[in-house]
């Protein structure tokens, strides 16, 4: 992938990541009396925690969250999975060839993990705090414990790589590699 369209990538996940944190997040939240969205809660919640949630969130808060919030989050797993993958495949050393893009795979998870995720929720929201079963809400719970780890994992290779390359530079720099 071309630096340029690297770069693209990254400006629309940034792009999305920011209007969710900055406004569709916030407002969901100010709709539901102060409580965290779904999407925010990587540990996972309770069907009382969810029950509590939905009799909390307006009829605006829910109509926005199941419209606006779930578009917004349609793109952003793609996006954010295609940038960390192309990131990790280019960080990988070199000398892996075609596997580096085999080991990043494993990123694209968290794209899978966050759709299934959106899916429960929308179920959620749909059901209001009447229609929950305990199945809805550990299922919808699981999807965003497993988005959370998988997230977590990614992060952290990336975290781990660019770190690894930064004292590689330096190394360089210095002329002991």
């Amino acid at each position: 992938m071309g630096r340029v369209w690297f770069w693209l990538l990254v400006a629309a996940t940034l792009g999305i990541y920011l209007t969710m944190v900055i406004w569709s997040l916030p407002l969901i939240a100010q709709e539901a009396g102060g409580q965290q969205a779904f999407d925010l809660r990587p540990m996972g919640y309770t069907f009382d925690e969810a029950k509590a949630f939905l009799t909390a969130l307006t009829p605006h808060g829910r109509s926005f969250y199941f419209d606006v919030q779930h578009r917004l989050d349609l793109l952003f797993p793609g996006l954010m999975a295609a940038t960390l993958y192309f990131a990790i495949a280019t960080l990988l050393p070199q000398r892996l060839g075609r596997w580096r893009y085999v080991i990043a795979l494993p990123v694209l998870a968290l794209a899978v993990f966050d759709w299934s995720e959106n899916r429960a929720v929308a179920a959620l929201l749909r059901a209001g705090p009447e229609g929950l079963t305990p199945e809805m809400v550990a299922s919808a719970s699981r999807w965003s414990v497993l988005k959370a780890v998988s997230s977590t994992i990614a992060y952290s290779m990336l975290i781990v790589l660019l770190v690894w390359k930064g004292i590689s530079w330096m190394r360089q720099r210095r002329g002991l590699a």
